[in-house]
């Protein structure tokens, strides 16, 4: 059995920045023991090799630790809202601890529910403009060729409400449309 939280998974958020900073970690004590080889080595070329190593060590290290640095204070949903909205997950596709991303934002989304009737999005970030990020959603749909209606929640308990309200999927609804939408929220979040 695969133990591993994957993208899209409850806890995914808390495990991903423990494998980041695990990684992270690794490239730090690489560069320094380079560093510190450095001084025990007399031959020229090869502690300016060395050295070269250390620098080009650098470039990956920042790359995974861009991503943690930004999503730093955005942690896992709480358990509270993974238990009220686990139920609904037999009826149609849930994901959870998203962190969409955009050249504008960065919109930690708790809880995306993919449904015929549109895309609700739980995000407990205040103050993000939930116009501006409705319409990015919107576009990519669009652009993936699926319907564009994906609707932005910032208030849990609207959220919730929402999603009882919510009927169950019939064969003649499905659309087939709900595998295209995962794999491109999926993509979208870091």
């Amino acid at each position: 059995m695969d133990k591993k939280i994957k993208k899209g998974m409850y806890g995914y958020r808390d495990a991903h920045k423990k494998r980041q900073i695990l990684l992270v970690s690794l490239f730090l004590l690489v560069i320094a023991a380079l560093l510190v080889s450095r001084y025990f080595i007399t031959w020229k070329s090869l502690k300016n090799l060395v050295t070269i190593s250390a620098i080009l060590t650098v470039l990956p290290m920042a790359n995974l630790a861009s991503p943690l640095v930004a999503s730093w204070k955005i942690r896992t949903a709480p358990r509270e809202l993974y238990d009220a909205c686990r139920p609904y997950g037999e009826k149609f596709p849930m994901l959870y601890d998203l962190i969409i991303t955009s050249r504008d934002f960065i919109m930690p989304v708790d809880v995306a529910v993919i449904h015929p009737t549109g895309v609700y999005l739980y995000c407990p970030k205040k103050g993000i403009d939930t116009k501006a990020a409705e319409k990015f959603l919107n576009e990519m749909l669009t652009g993936w060729k699926l319907d564009g209606n994906a609707r932005i929640m910032t208030e849990k308990k609207n959220f919730l409400t929402r999603l009882s309200t919510l009927k169950n999927v019939t064969e003649d609804e499905d659309d087939g449309s709900a595998p295209h939408v995962e794999k491109l929220l999926k993509s979208l979040s870091m």
